[in-house]
């Protein structure tokens, strides 16, 4: 029986491994591991590939939200609008910051941020929206943007899973006040350890986001404000520049897998992924919905296909959560799509003959 994982992060590193070992060995041999010359390079290729003037390297997309956050002066007291479809950091990090998250609902079609939504959650102690560009598929920004603009907010974009993606022909990141990345292992551009970062074109922020990674030090031992230890390190830089030098062309697989998956699964009885016209969809993850999900994954399994779901529980109903007052049902669409995602195998160095395989299981089940 064929074994098809879900990811293979080992598939990945042997892709480029001659590039990768040849960075990590020079960082080794450099003697300077923490805040260098390769964290400097790597937020300048990064800031000039995303298209804005600041990249400031953290050490997870978690700290990049929160950094991003107290950047834009979040505190207590402050709302801050975003989904509840989506990974728990992006709650966190809005709590972590001493704020309030208020949840809004999704677009059933793409799995982003609902605009009309935001536009009725707005109140007089909102500061920040964060859209959240789930799955690869950039959020509708123009819609949020405006909105934003009407009600002077700032926005802080949620890129942990659309490394490339575009709107109208501009990087996801590029848009907003800032934006937060997270190079996770499994990321479209993914790091061998923790790391994130946070992108801006606004000098002012990018001067507070570089005092809040390190403790507040304007100079060394002396905190000009209150601050973290959240550092890239300097293996995980070099790492990351082989990466990205590779990331138009990783995402470009798989976006070819994803089509050939779209093509052999649009006669069956399942919900596949949509696309807004003005959407460059980067495809970290393949997507499809069906009211069989429990039974079908498990059928894949048995046939040897891993399968997960993103997310299995919207945040408002996580026991962790339940002190924000969202009952079932306050959140609809996302509650609906929760019920019936279903995440099929899908990285950049898959193998072709892998979707082929998964296609027919599927067409075997239905």
């Amino acid at each position: 029986m064929t074994s098809i994982p879900f990811v293979d992060l080992k598939a990945e590193y042997e892709a480029y491994r001659t590039e990768i070992d040849t960075a990590v060995t020079r960082t080794l041999s450099s003697g300077w591991y923490i805040l260098g010359p390769e964290v400097a390079a790597f937020e300048a290729a990064f800031a000039a590939y995303t298209g804005v003037a600041h990249a400031v390297g953290v050490a997870s997309g978690t700290d990049a939200l929160l950094l991003g956050l107290k950047a834009l002066g979040v505190g207590p007291g402050d709302e801050v609008i975003t989904v509840a479809h989506t990974a728990v950091a992006t709650i966190a990090a809005i709590e972590l910051a001493g704020a309030t998250p208020v949840l809004v609902d999704i677009d059933s079609q793409t799995y982003t941020m609902d605009p009309e939504q935001v536009e009725t959650a707005v109140t007089p102690r909102t500061k920040v929206i964060i859209p959240v560009h789930l799955y690869g598929h950039p959020a509708d920004m123009e819609a949020i943007l405006e909105i934003a603009v009407q009600h002077r907010l700032q926005v802080l974009e949620d890129c942990a899973q659309a490394h490339g993606a575009l709107v109208d022909g501009r990087r996801v990141g590029s848009m907003g006040d800032a934006a937060a990345f997270s190079f996770y292992p499994t990321k479209n551009l993914g790091a061998l350890g923790d790391g994130g970062a946070v992108v801006t074109n606004r000098d002012d922020i990018a001067k507070r986001l570089r005092l809040l990674r390190q403790y507040g030090w304007r100079e060394r031992y002396i905190s000009d404000l209150a601050g973290y230890n959240s550092r890239l390190d300097e293996l995980q830089a070099a790492i990351l520049q082989v990466r990205l030098a590779h990331l138009d062309e990783d995402n470009g697989r798989r976006q070819q897998l994803a089509a050939r998956y779209s093509e052999q699964l649009e006669n069956l009885p399942v919900q596949l992924p949509r696309i807004r016209p003005s959407a460059h969809h980067v495809f970290h993850l393949y997507v499809i919905q069906t009211g069989r999900r429990a039974p079908l994954a498990a059928f894949l399994q048995e046939k040897g296909v891993g399968t997960a779901v993103h997310y299995p529980v919207p945040i408002h109903l996580q026991p962790a959560y339940r002190h924000l007052g969202y009952a079932p049902g306050s959140l609809p669409v996302t509650e609906r799509a929760t019920r019936r995602i279903l995440s099929l195998p899908l990285y950049a160095h898959m193998p072709e003959e892998h979707v082929n395989v998964v296609c027919r299981a599927l067409a075997e089940f239905f």
